[in-house]
């Protein structure tokens, strides 16, 4: 698992009895905690605001490399699809290497995958480069971002997990602003290139992830395993020692110092040079145990936390929760990637060029994630009915989308779709109930692999229907089913067991 108890805000601290007792962490929910939301705000801006600005490039890709939208629309689904897929495996890294150094290695990934992205000569070349190579980055840059928050807050975690998101619609309004600016002054090759410069500012907010308690992570001093000095007598000393007494006794024993004196120094620096190296060996060895312990704990506490007997996959809720998230992103993503398009098909390009639509979903997406953590923070509202409230919302928004045709309906409805999307920032929360602090890392890992599938099949689907009938609009309506068939998931999945909870009651009165 990710979590622990350092994990969650409490160390171990020795009372006047040497009892083991429980302390809140200092950081929680206050001092660095706020420092954790800066640094999440940044990553969102820089991944999920770059991803949702991609229609800006997409219709550069089309224009170059003359592909069907169908292909064309799998780079960005591809970027965005493994981003999220790699979740549960982003897991086995943050086990072994802690959230910091996983975050600083997937900036270095994605500004690469960016910049060699930039040479491309087709788009398979571009599947590799930005859809994978870019990708993976992302995902190892991402979670780490949104575990972080979890484990520094307890008491305003949705307000903290909405502030934090809201980087999402930030860098949504200002990507989208800059890859355009970019596009038109210096072409879309340099475009990505600066924007590939700029992703490595993830290297600087994976360093801010500081652990929060000592021991965790392993980053920093604090993480590090104590070195244990050996004492003056160490076994390599006594080697030696023993060494020596063996040659004086071979020499003639003690009569024969004084024929033996000038070699006295030379055999002392040898003597010296040799535990130098015995003991370099030595660190090395330990080095290589310790690591090795390191990752097969991290595999083991990995492997046991989806497939052992503490698997997530018994809680049949949860189940019921991933089914939505195979289909509830795609509905989000598809409008992203192709509204650009579309309001060309509209000739609506003037009007749009002013104030994009993909910028005003971001823009009131920003005011969706706030108001709804604050909403579901209050103690009189349940977390679940803002969550399910806006789900609704989102999924007639998307059936409402292709009957409108004018820049000003479209607008109103984009409004709607960045609103009530705002409940993204409460899917930390949800998935915490369902499966508790502990294995909120890998559960929240398993849910946005869900979103990742979403994500990675919903744009060339839209597409692919549209290279068929040539209108977006059955993209968006079946899209928008499938949403409901998700969000059905999690309505029938508590009645199912209020009914076997009743049979049950039943049962055990009838045997009475």
């Amino acid at each position: 698992m990710y979590t622990s108890h350092e994990d969650i805000g409490y160390d171990f601290e020795d009372d006047p009895k040497d009892k083991k007792t429980l302390k809140p962490h200092p950081d929680i929910d206050g001092g660095w905690a706020w420092v954790m939301v800066l640094s999440s705000f940044f990553v969102h801006i820089l991944i999920m605001g770059s991803q949702m600005a991609l229609g800006v490039l997409n219709v550069e890709w089309l224009e170059e490399f003359h592909q069907s939208r169908g292909l064309t629309a799998w780079v960005s689904s591809l970027s965005m699809g493994v981003t999220l897929i790699v979740g549960p495996f982003i897991g086995l890294f943050i086990n072994t290497c802690g959230c910091r150094r996983t975050a600083i290695i997937g900036g270095l990934l994605n500004s690469l995958g960016w910049v060699l992205s930039a040479y491309a000569v087709n788009v398979y070349y571009l599947f590799i480069t930005f859809g994978l190579a870019a990708g993976f980055g992302s995902g190892m840059a991402y979670l780490p971002a949104v575990v972080m928050v979890g484990r520094y807050f307890q008491k305003r975690r949705a307000l903290a997990q909405g502030l934090s998101t809201t980087g999402t619609g930030f860098g949504t309004f200002l990507m989208t602003v800059l890859l355009k600016y970019l596009c038109a002054e210096y072409g879309w090759r340099n475009a990505m290139f600066i924007q590939g410069a700029v992703s490595l500012n993830l290297c600087v907010c994976g360093a801010l992830m500081r652990p929060l308690s000592p021991g965790m992570d392993g980053d920093g001093p604090e993480g590090k395993a104590p070195h244990h000095v050996l004492p003056a007598h160490s076994t390599e000393s006594i080697r030696s020692s023993g060494q020596l007494r063996d040659a004086e006794e071979k020499r003639g024993g003690p009569g024969t110092e004084d024929s033996s004196l000038g070699d006295a120094p030379a055999q002392a620096c040898q003597e010296k040079a040799a535990h130098r190296k015995d003991m370099c060996a030595f660190r090395l060895l330990k080095t290589v145990s310790q690591l090795t312990m390191r990752v097969r704990k991290g595999f083991w506490d990995w492997y046991s936390g989806y497939f052992g007997t503490a698997s997530l996959f018994t809680n049949r809720m949860f189940v019921a929760f991933i089914f939505w998230a195979l289909f509830a992103y795609s509905s989000f993503v598809i409008p992203f990637i192709h509204l650009p398009e579309i309001v060309n098909l509209y000739n609506l390009s003037e009007q749009n060029d002013v104030f994009p639509l993909t910028s005003i979903i971001a823009i009131v997406h920003i005011f969706g994630k706030v108001v709804l953590g604050i909403v579901a923070d209050l103690p009189c509202i349940s977390v679940w009915n803002v969550f399910l409230m806006a789900n609704f919302t989102l999924v007639l928004s998307i059936f409402i989308l292709p009957l409108m045709h004018t820049y000003a309906g479209l607008a109103v409805i984009c409004a709607l779709i960045g609103f009530s999307s705002g409940y993204f920032s409460l899917m930390p929360v949800v998935t915490e109930d369902l499966v508790g602090i502990e294995h909120l890392a890998n559960a929240y890992g398993i849910i946005i692999c869900a979103n990742g599938i979403s994500a990675l099949l919903g744009p060339p689907f839209a597409g692919w229907i549209y290279d068929i009938t040539q209108k977006y609009d059955f993209s968006f309506y079946i899209s928008g089913l499938l949403y409901m068939v998700g969000i059905l998931f999690l309505l029938i999945q508590p009645c199912i067991q209020i009914i076997e909870q009743s049979r049950k009651k039943y049962m055990d009165g009838a045997n009475v």
